[in-house]
């Protein structure tokens, strides 16, 4: 009897904890509905001030990160493009070096590590930002002039994060992939012509869909939560000290 009551109480934790991701899931994805809803639909707040939202999200998460993104993408680039030459080499593989860093920057290593600079730098200002002006009512202060915060504060931060983290994996790529083999240049003496040749190879259409496909929706899927968390903040109280 024991036995069956702790088996239940597990399947019912179990459950609870599939409902409450369910529900938080549906809630997230419906406020990216409303958000672009209200974008489309409302424009009290006029689409000038919209656009300077998403441009100043673009400068603090974009052009603010591109030199720790740079620093990362040639470390990253130089230890794979070192290591798969020395291996392939030896293994007599090297015309599919282009094939492998393909794979290894563009596919897994760029969308993986831009998102986590923009989780750590972006995705915790833009959550203490929202969640600060959600206690300090200003979002009260937003809707009674008439403007819907999803289209104010939600919807711009969401797009000029995507466009951000779209432009960072960009620079990644290219810096990993030309930078990566002009620092290892003096290791090995493959020609920069081959290496071009080589990439050009292992390039395929599916590798620009994967990159826009992992990307934006990183990049989306990052700011949407922070800007839900951020949402979820209790209003400030005003406290009287005697």
């Amino acid at each position: 009897m024991t036995l069956w009551m702790r088996l239940d109480a597990r399947v019912c934790s179990l459950g609870r904890t599939i409902t409450k991701n369910i529900e938080y899931t549906s809630r997230v994805l419906l406020m990216v509905y409303l958000s672009i809803r209200a974008a489309i639909l409302d424009q009290a707040q006029g689409l000038r001030t919209v656009f300077s939202v998403i441009s100043a999200q673009i400068y603090f998460t974009g052009w603010q990160a591109v030199p720790l993104v740079s620093v990362m993408a040639l470390a990253t680039g130089s230890v794979l493009v070192l290591q798969s030459m020395a291996n392939l080499s030896l293994l007599g593989g090297t015309q599919m070096i282009g094939n492998f860093l393909i794979v290894m920057i563009v596919r897994e290593a760029g969308p993986l590590l831009v998102a986590l600079v923009v989780v750590a730098r972006s995705g915790t200002a833009v959550a203490s930002e929202v969640g600060n002006m959600r206690a300090n009512r200003e979002i009260e202060a937003l809707e009674s002039m008439g403007i819907n915060p999803l289209s104010f504060i939600v919807f711009p931060r969401v797009i000029g994060g995507v466009i951000s983290v779209l432009c960072l994996a960009f620079i990644f790529n290219v810096v990993a992939l030309l930078g990566g083999f002009a620092i290892t240049r003096f290791l090995q003496d493959m020609p920069f012509s081959f290496y071009l040749e080589s990439l050009a190879r292992g390039f395929a259409k599916e590798d620009f869909f994967i990159f826009l496909a992992k990307n934006g929706f990183s990049g989306m899927i990052i700011f949407v939560v922070c800007c839900y968390q951020g949402l979820l903040v209790k209003k400030a109280r005003m406290r009287c000290h005697r």
